[in-house]
């Protein structure tokens, strides 16, 4: 099968080879002063094979997306994929790759150590109905486990 070049980096990543779970540096864009924004591919789920579920997977969204906050003053953004098989975290003028995976550590930690999801609510969020805390740690305790693997983003030959 040919596909087109796109202008989405992630749509051109050929998803049949990847083997989640992973951490991959996704790009580097430089702004005109000199300040970097990498963008990392988080995949917590195999491409094509499974997903998380959205009750789950947007309870984690927003537990990381405030618990990684404690543990960096970098982040720009954290957010899921559309194909529900991970997360973009999108960092300031930060290019160390292993405390990048040690704050991710750390943040799937704080998830399993919730007792509930922040902004859950009709007032913060713009469908509070669709939440699941106990989804999002059966998530984060699956990544955490599998923390020996974040560095190998392809299947084996």
């Amino acid at each position: 099968m040919t596909k087109d070049k796109t202008n989405v980096e992630s749509f051109d990543l050929d998803h049949t080879k990847v083997a989640a779970p992973y951490v991959r540096l996704a790009g580097v864009k430089v702004g005109e002063r000199g300040d970097e924004v990498r963008k990392y591919d988080i995949r917590l789920k195999q491409p094509n094979i499974e997903h998380m579920e959205m009750p789950a997977l947007h309870s984690l969204e927003h537990l990381m997306a405030d618990r990684i906050r404690n543990h960096t003053d970098q982040v720009v953004d954290l957010s899921p994929m559309g194909c529900q098989t991970g997360f973009y975290l999108s960092m300031m003028n930060h290019d160390n790759y292993e405390e990048v995976l040690d704050i991710l550590a750390k943040t799937a930690q704080d998830v399993l150590d919730a007792d509930a999801v922040p902004a859950c609510n009709e007032v913060q969020c713009g469908w509070a109905a669709s939440h699941s805390l106990e989804g999002a740690k059966a998530l984060a305790q699956e990544f955490l486990a599998k923390k020996d693997e974040w560095r190998q983003v392809f299947k084996a030959e």
